[in-house]
């Protein structure tokens, strides 16, 4: 009988060890003694030294401590504060290796979580851009060390407090720096305080940047508490100083007063143009807020949508539900070349803002609802040919995604950031009869771990047919098969009418709803059986109550309607 496994490593213990692959969230995998070691901010080709932090079941985590040997994949990141920022984790590995290691990653998390047996991968799609791809970008007020000079930027990697000033951020477009730039020069001149999460007390709290990446079109949207007041006039002028490619359309000041670390408004205050910009993508105009769902890469979501199109192919005479919608851009992109697009989303102000951007680019046959998908698609008569998926990292609630399947459709594209919660709920989506066609992973967050993916998955059928005939019986006493099941059908005993699926009906045909005691009570007038109900028994062995007409005939409708009278 083989031993059982024990770790050999300690916390605390050094190690040495190459790293031979990286995993999902971006650490380096390697073996020591034949144990796996998950090794942070470690590339593949190192040797490094690192230092175990946490010993599992059947590996270890470890801190680098040294790079021994370079990898053959390594370059120098442009950025000063590669390394030592949470903002990036790979900018030390070269473009092409980054698109390599995601592809396998995601390949890996298809087989292992979503037990795709060979999955059909296309080629990964590279971002347009490398750098300054991002339209948003939220950087944060504080200090780099404790009682140091006020700074705003992102926060260190692995800290909650300490900020870095980000003057030079590769990510974004240079006129972002410039504005952050101009804002930190300004609130230092003037040694304003920053927000204290663990006091609670301070000014300034965030910087929110959102910039088109096709139209130049910048909102500048700078968080504080209301702890005190400032006269912002002379930072508003600085900032339309500024010699920017793009141009500033708006200046808002947003309070907010939260005791969580979230940017969130509480007021928000123009202080010079619009609280709206405009963005462009594949011909559609859109028009984004301060706190409106975008894809974060402009031309890597036009990649992406443009993929989406290709896998759903021809819709001209389909109807599509576009569900977990956001702010409408999928739905608008597929509506011009669709019967009619069908929109689902939960947060209200994203739905007012897909409303409005369909209406700006003239298509008529979007309609885009507020609410849970889970109840929402109880309540839509329409029937999709084509479902889109595009849900939250999380991905599907598990009670809704049986309610989806539940259609049936022949073709459903599903999109996701997050890798394994795309792999999870596809094993699901398997065992309902789906199988995957084939899918490709899309590069918009490059320097970092993450990935957008999309799946084309069709629903199975029958590869051939045969019919066969089947009697009993001899001679002129035989008996189709066929015919056998027509009789079962007509002697089926009925499905049992509850009394929860009379008041439904009451309540959506009405509008108001009915006591279990009030059905009971119609029942037994009726010669009915009523004890199907513990709660209406109970109230029976009470003084009796007698319903309201209206009720009365309301019931005896329900009652009529599920043919129980």
């Amino acid at each position: 009988m083989a031993k059982p496994f024990v770790n050999p490593f300690v916390s605390g213990q050094f190690l040495e060890l190459r790293v031979d692959a990286l995993v999902s969230d971006g650490r380096g995998l390697g073996r020591h003694d034949g144990v796996v070691v998950l090794v942070e901010d470690a590339l593949p080709g190192q040797l490094v030294r690192a230092r175990v932090d946490a010993v599992r079941k059947s590996l270890a985590e470890a801190a680098l401590v040294e790079v021994l040997e370079r990898s053959p994949d390594e370059q120098e990141p442009p950025c000063p504060h590669a390394g030592r920022c949470g903002g990036c984790s790979w900018q030390s590995l070269a473009y092409g290796r980054q698109l390599a290691w995601k592809e396998r990653i995601v390949h890996d998390a298809l087989e292992r979580v979503g037990k795709v047996a060979c999955p059909p991968m296309l080629p990964i799609l590279p971002s347009p851009s490398e750098w300054g791809y991002r339209n948003k970008m939220e950087f944060s007020f504080g200090d780099e060390y404790k009682d140091g000079p006020l700074s705003l930027g992102l926060h260190k990697k692995g800290s909650t407090y300490d900020v870095l000033t980000a003057a030079d951020c590769q990510l974004v477009h240079r006129d972002m720096n410039q504005i952050l730039s101009c804002v930190l020069a300004y609130f230092r001149k003037w040694n304003v305080s920053y927000y204290k999460k663990m006091q609670h007390t301070g000014y300034l709290r965030h910087l929110l940047l959102r910039r088109g990446d096709t139209t130049g079109e910048i909102l500048v949207n700078l968080v504080t508490t209301t702890q005190e007041e400032h006269d912002l006039t002379e930072l508003k002028e600085q900032l339309l100083e500024l010699p920017l490619e793009g141009k500033i359309v708006g200046i808002l000041h947003i309070l907010n007063d939260s005791l969580s670390d979230v940017v969130k408004s509480d007021e928000t205050r123009i202080l010079y143009g619009q609280d709206f910009f405009y963005e462009k993508l594949l011909g559609l105009q859109f028009k984004i807020t301060p706190f409106s769902f975008f894809q974060p890469n402009s031309r890597g979501a036009e990649v992406l949508y443009e993929t989406v199109r290709e896998y759903i192919g021809d819709i001209e005479n389909k109807t599509v539900f576009d569900l977990f919608s956001g702010t409408g851009t999928i739905g608008q992109v597929l509506a011009p070349v669709a019967k009619k697009v069908i929109g689902v989303e939960i947060i209200e102000e994203a739905v007012e803002a897909a409303k409005e951007n369909a209406l700006r680019n003239g298509l008529s046959n979007c309609k885009f609802i507020a609410g849970d998908v889970f109840k929402v698609l109880d309540e839509i008569e329409e029937k999709p040919d084509v479902i889109v998926l595009d849900p939250p990292r999380d991905g599907i609630h598990p009670k809704a995604l049986p309610k989806i399947l539940e259609y049936g459709v022949d073709r459903i594209v599903y999109i996701s950031c997050k890798m394994t919660s795309l792999a999870r709920d596809l094993e699901m989506m398997q065992m309902a009869g789906y199988r995957v066609e084939k899918m490709t992973a899309v590069d918009q967050f490059c320097e970092t771990v993450h990935v957008e993916s999309i799946v084309l998955l069709s629903h199975k059928s029958p590869d051939s047919k045969i019919n066969v005939k089947v009697e009993f019986g001899e001679d002129d006493d035989k008996i189709s098969l066929n015919a056998i099941a027509e009789r079962a059908k007509k002697y089926q005993p009925k499905p049992k009418i509850t009394y929860k699926m009379i008041q439904e009906y009451v309540e959506k045909k009405y509008g108001f709803k009915v006591h279990t005691a009030y059905i009971a009570e119609v029942k037994r007038s009726l010669g009915l059986t009523m004890y199907d109900a513990s709660n209406a028994v109970e109230e029976l062995n009470q003084p009796r109550k007698h319903p309201p007409k209206e009720k009365v005939e309301a019931i005896k409708d329900a009652l009529k309607y599920f043919e129980v009278i």
